[in-house]
């Protein structure tokens, strides 16, 4: 048990859960809407990418050599930590939801938090963990500033505001989970 009280100081897991739950408690305190509707989805969506962004930072360690050179087993617990991170994202809003305003559907939950979680490990391969933030919250920016196409396109580059009954918005939140969490658990953050 050491290890992962070792591990979680490493990855700044309590910096991160300290500004998931004052991301929470001010979305909480300060929504005051009627709970559903675009405005609603676009909360919804920014909280969960604060959150995934606030999380992300823990994606790399204080020294990449020493994790590279570490006699232990990288991969599952990459992968589990970019999963727990997608997991305490969206069960922060559910929370919100629980003692307020419904913001968004737990299907739109779900995915969002999971495609943002795989923004955010793609992020940290790419980028490096600094600027694992960065994809989460350019495609949040590009969702709600841009007006959203017609079609399947539309649907691709609006996945976070669009209905989880749609494939398209979906597929692409699913892909992405699965290519930045696979990337992330076999490559590693950049150096």
């Amino acid at each position: 048990m050491r290890w992962l009280l070792l591990y979680a100081r490493s990855r700044q897991v309590p910096t991160s859960a300290a500004a998931v739950t004052l991301v929470a408690l001010a979305v909480w305190a300060l929504d005051q809407g009627s709970g559903k509707g675009p405005a609603d989805l676009g909360i919804a969506a920014l909280l969960l990418t604060a959150n995934v962004a606030a999380a992300s930072v823990g994606l790399g360690g204080q020294d990449a050599a020493l994790d590279r050179t570490a006699a232990i087993r990288w991969m599952p617990r990459r992968a589990a930590h970019v999963l727990l991170i997608g997991t305490v994202a969206g069960v922060a809003l559910l929370a919100v939801q629980a003692a307020g305003p419904t913001l968004a559907p737990a299907a739109l939950v779900v995915r969002d938090s999971a495609g943002l979680v795989g923004l955010a490990a793609l992020g940290a391969v790419l980028c490096g963990p600094p600027f694992g933030w960065t994809l989460p919250t350019g495609w949040l920016a590009f969702t709600l500033l841009v007006p959203v196409p017609p079609g399947t396109a539309g649907e691709v580059g609006s996945w976070m505001i669009i209905s989880p009954a749609t494939t398209a918005s979906t597929a692409t939140a699913w892909a992405l989970l699965a290519t930045g969490t696979v990337l992330y658990a076999t490559a590693g953050p950049r150096r």
